[in-house]
């Protein structure tokens, strides 16, 4: 898969390391030339090119890319490559940094992004994640079919406990992606069952979060 990133800083360097150990062809866009170090990612083609400008997207071939990620610390700059990745080289998959959360609602369908990545947002999900059990927490933003990534540790008193995932009635515009038990991820089938503590994600409408919510925490009701 050919995926380009624009931005070599950090954040550009490290998503291209990670890209690379998986096999991927990577084209890392900077116009600053302080950012062209090759050296960092010797494996990666390098471009000094203004990624906001079509002459220097026509040299980098954007059309030929599968993915197009914009990792620049400019949110400006990331809604213009975006918008250009997808509507003038019809780029299949568009992956934007948000440094600002204020800005977060631009980054959406109309500006061509198709999975919108809010630093400030995700460290936060964690933090949440990491104490909050039975609460549902919001991972990823995806723009089209306004659907979230999100993320629910089953309590030990929720009703679903010991159910199997096939007898679960989940909401509509909902699907179970992994369960996370331990140190094991598993893809889950109708026959697994759901064990207090298990790390759920789920893919769902943001419009059903809060009836996903409510299913998983709900509190058995006590006998007698």
């Amino acid at each position: 898969m050919r995926v380009a990133i624009a931005g070599a800083g950090a954040v550009g360097r490290s998503i291209a390391g990670e890209l690379l150990e998986n096999g991927h062809e990577i084209l890392l866009i900077d116009k600053a030339p302080t950012a062209i170090s090759v050296e960092r990612v010797p494996q990666a083609e390098w471009l000094l090119a203004d990624a906001c400008e079509i002459t220097s997207l026509d040299e980098a071939a954007l059309q030929r890319c599968n993915v197009v990620i914009a990792a620049t610390g400019d949110d400006k700059v990331n809604l213009v490559v975006s918008l250009l990745a997808k509507t003038e080289y019809g780029v299949p998959r568009v992956v934007a940094r948000v440094n600002n959360p204020k800005n977060e609602w631009l980054f959406n369908e109309a500006w061509g992004v198709d999975v919108a990545v809010s630093t400030p947002r995700l460290m936060s999900a964690l933090v949440e994640e990491a104490v909050s059990v039975g609460d549902l927490v919001r991972l990823l933003r995806f723009s089209h079919g306004d659907a979230n990534l999100v993320e629910l540790t089953l309590p030990e008193e929720s009703a679903l406990a010991g159910t199997q995932v096939g007898d679960v009635r989940w909401p509509e515009d909902t699907s179970l992606v992994t369960i996370i038990r331990g140190t094991r991820v598993l893809t889950p089938s109708r026959e697994d069952s759901l064990e207090p503590g298990d790390e759920l994600l789920f893919v769902a409408a943001q419009a059903r979060e809060e009836q996903l919510e409510e299913l998983l925490s709900v509190r058995k009701r006590e006998e007698g």
